[in-house]
């Protein structure tokens, strides 16, 4: 008899780590066309340079490290890491954002602390985090949804902004920003921090156009092409329900308990469901199996904890999301999680 050793992620169905990271980009795709049809072609080109960055990345640490770069390749995890993060950064960010991020999460959150199955944070959102500390201005100037904007940018448009800077009509990102009223809007969970600190009342916040029937326009419908993704990787027990269901329901029962007290000063449950990155998070970045917990009860608590963490940012937090820095919180919990939660061995009684 032989043992094969082998890093994680493992599956319990015979996968491997291609095909389950080939099913993970496959259900990120209904989102992606979501985030262009709403925010416009920069996505595109993120991707694209997100992508190049991550492979050139990859095949430089693995020639360092005397390994062959086609097996790195073929696994796809790099790819992955590079499409969360291209998704997660403003459409129309400068060329260098994109490029530096996937860089520090190719080379020092995944091969500084050994590649594939060894890194304990996740290498999107430790990328994430990094670039929206020190570009604070760049990583919060989201772009209008194409639907109230004041700008038509075509494909090479966009890619104007992002390498130059301007449209190839001379107008800069500040100004593609600016509303029909000639002021420059906010995300949607950002203007409503700042109406609610500002004492205005829920109804009068979301009476400006960036907003839908149900969260920011534009931004309900892109939860919701993830949910339906997330879904997929469900039905297909790529992922298990414990991790998405238990950060669903921990951002969810606090948001529904204060917003019972206090309407007309919290955002609704319904807001918080589909605002921001919350079902990316939910289904594509806190399932990470490499830096979750191990055990399904571990997992449950985890993605609790992680949902919570959420609510308590987006509320009280300097930043109008959350869901990077409450992923990596979460990450540093887990070997305290995983050791209180992982199964009783038979015959050896309970743990102390």
């Amino acid at each position: 008899m032989t043992f094969k050793l082998a890093a994680s992620p493992h599956s319990h169905q015979r996968r491997t780590t291609q095909q389950v990271m080939r099913w993970v980009y496959m259900a990120l795709i209904p989102g992606i066309l979501t985030l262009i049809y709403f925010f416009g072609w920069g996505v595109v080109w993120q991707l694209g340079l997100a992508i190049l960055t991550a492979w050139a990345a990859e095949a430089g640490c693995m020639l360092l490290r005397n390994r062959p770069v086609r097996f790195a390749w073929r696994d796809h995890t790099a790819l992955v890491t590079a499409i969360l993060l291209a998704i997660s950064i403003p459409g129309l960010a400068p060329w260098w954002i994109i490029v530096i991020g996937t860089a520090f999460a190719i080379i020092v959150v995944k091969h500084v602390y050994g590649g594939v199955g060894q890194n304990i944070f996740n290498p999107a959102m430790a990328g994430y985090v990094v670039l929206l500390i020190s570009f604070p201005v760049q990583m919060t100037s989201w772009p209008l949804p194409q639907q109230i904007s004041q700008f038509d940018l075509g494909f090479l448009d966009a890619a104007s902004v992002i390498f130059t800077g301007f449209t190839p009509a001379g107008y800069n990102l500040e100004q593609l920003r600016m509303g029909a009223d000639g002021l420059t809007m906010a995300t949607p969970l950002d203007s409503l921090r700042t109406a609610l600190n500002h004492q205005l009342t829920m109804s009068e916040a979301l009476q400006r156009p960036i907003f839908g029937d149900y969260a920011g326009l534009g931004w309900q419908w892109v939860n919701l092409a993830f949910l339906l993704g997330g879904l997929v990787l469900l039905k297909q027990r790529i992922i298990s329900w414990h991790i998405p269901g238990g950060f669903l329901l921990g951002l969810l029962v606090p948001a529904a308990v204060v917003w019972m007290f206090a309407p007309e000063q919290s955002v609704s449950p319904v807001m918080h469901m589909l605002s921001g990155a919350t079902m990316l998070g939910a289904f594509f970045i806190a399932t990470d199996p490499v830096t979750a917990a191990t055990s399904n009860r571990g997992r449950l608590y985890f993605g609790l904890l992680i949902g919570f963490l959420v609510f308590v940012i987006r509320t009280w937090g300097g930043y109008p999301d959350g869901v990077a820095f409450a992923v990596l919180l979460a990450n540093m919990a887990v070997p305290i999680i995983d050791k209180y939660t992982q199964p009783v061995t038979y015959g050896h009684g309970e743990h102390p």
